[in-house]
């Protein structure tokens, strides 16, 4: 039984490989009009992104125990690979595909990227090529599920993980992300705004890894969470700051003023939440830590991710701040219970995600970017803060009820957990024979 199971990835790569040869992809000509600066910041842009996931392999792989290592930075990277094919083969056009009913794309309209080396540009991005446009936002979504990854480290089978995000993509990520994101999705035209995806990446992550943790349940305790290398954990984030720019300043496709907008609350809201996480321990009697100050830093990037584009520089300060103090809270509440969200996924990005969209409701204005029709609470308008709440609330529901189906489905046909005994000698040597 086992040995036909195995097959079965080879045979899904044989088919792709036939039905690249039946469709190549091979363009037609175009005229389409560029501005060279706009490609030039938006091809960086996309390989800033990129950097993000290696960075967060980083991120995680210091912080779990020193024999699960490489099996926790492996699930991102593997993540560049698994992501890559589907969103070649189906998942751009699930995303930004021809809208059904405002939930999902139609996956025929680029399927196997067909029409996209000369399509059209992208209504959003106008002054690039729409290949680059695909390409940058497959960065996104190959990132999103690699940030699930810490909620069960240590404790899931790598065959299982790899069958989960495929899962994850289709069913949770594609659906918010067109619901977001394209013009004709159902939270776009609720006036919903997420200017580089708090909701879909960070939101989706998030609550999915509460899921995860809840379902899996508690870890072996054995030695504890000690983390095997606190260095790899600064130099994920240094790679994940340095990335995020690309992230949110990359997300006003074009080398103008918004992408230094963007650039500038960045900056601005991950400082500012590093200090205030620093601060609120030390208030509490705390030593200042190398860690606390690293997920300091990712929650106010997380935070200002949805609004990095609408905000002002100050309120960006604001945003940083409070997420960073919420999030920190939500991290003592989870030490004291029983979820085992080994690196807090869910309180850095599910609740940071959160802040972040209901302060884009509130500070977001039309000073900054043109897009917003409705300037915020702050500014004495409602219309939008009532649209992220009723967002907020409808996104949080179907990512927590479908991460809960997909997780039994994916356990039905590979159990997800590895045994006791394999997680006793660690995930490296039991998952892929290699120790550090």
């Amino acid at each position: 039984m086992e040995s036909k199971k195995s097959i079965i990835p080879f045979i899904f790569l044989v088919i792709i490989v036939v039905l690249a040869l039946i469709f190549p992809g091979v363009p037609g000509k175009t005229n389409h009009q560029f501005d060279a600066a706009d490609v030039a910041w938006m091809l960086t842009s996309t390989a800033l992104v990129l950097i993000m996931t290696p960075g967060l392999a980083f991120f995680y792989g210091g912080m779990v125990k020193k024999k699960n290592v490489i099996s926790t930075m492996l699930q991102s990277f593997i993540c560049m690979a698994v992501v890559a094919v589907i969103w070649v083969v189906f998942g751009f056009s699930l995303v930004f595909g021809d809208s059904v009913g405002g939930v999902i794309g139609n996956p025929a309209t680029y399927f196997m990227f067909t029409g996209v080396l000369d399509g059209p540009n992208w209504p959003g991005a106008p002054t690039i090529p729409f290949a680059l446009f695909a390409m940058y936002q497959l960065k996104f979504a190959i990132i999103t599920p690699a940030l699930i990854t810490g909620a069960f480290a240590e404790r899931i089978r790598f065959t299982s993980y790899i069958l989960f995000i495929c899962l994850f993509f289709v069913f949770i990520y594609a659906p918010l992300a067109h619901a977001t994101w394209h013009p004709d999705g159902i939270l776009a035209r609720m006036g919903v705004l997420d200017f580089a995806g708090g909701t879909v990446v960070h939101m989706s992550a998030g609550i999915t890894a509460l899921a995860s943790a809840l379902y899996l349940k508690q870890g072996n305790g054995n030695g504890g969470h000690e983390p095997a290398r606190v260095t790899y954990v600064l130099l994920g984030t240094g790679l994940l700051w340095f990335g995020w720019f690309g992230f949110n300043a990359g997300s006003a496709f074009g080398a103008t003023a918004l992408a230094a907008s963007a650039l500038a609350t960045t900056t601005a809201a991950s400082g500012a939440a590093a200090l205030a996480w620093i601060f609120f321990d030390a208030a509490r009697g705390k030593k200042p830590t190398a860690m606390g100050t690293c997920i300091g830093i990712v929650v106010g990037l997380v935070a200002i991710t949805p609004a990095a584009g609408f905000v002002t520089v100050p309120h960006s300060l604001v945003m940083g701040a409070v997420a960073a103090v919420i999030s920190r809270l939500v991290v003592e509440w989870r030490t004291h219970s029983r979820v085992d969200d080994t690196l807090d996924v869910f309180p850095s990005h599910g609740v940071g995600g959160m802040v972040g969209m209901l302060f884009t409701g509130v500070f977001a204005t039309k000073a900054i970017n043109g897009a917003v029709t409705t300037d915020g609470l702050f500014f004495g308008e409602t219309g939008l803060f009532v649209a992220h709440v009723v967002g907020l609330v409808g996104s949080v529901a179907f990512t927590l009820i479908m991460a809960f189906v997909l997780l039994k489905v994916t356990d039905l046909i590979s159990k997800l957990r590895v045994t006791p005994e394999e997680e006793e000698v660690g995930l490296d040597i039991s998952q892929h024979g290699e120790k550090l």
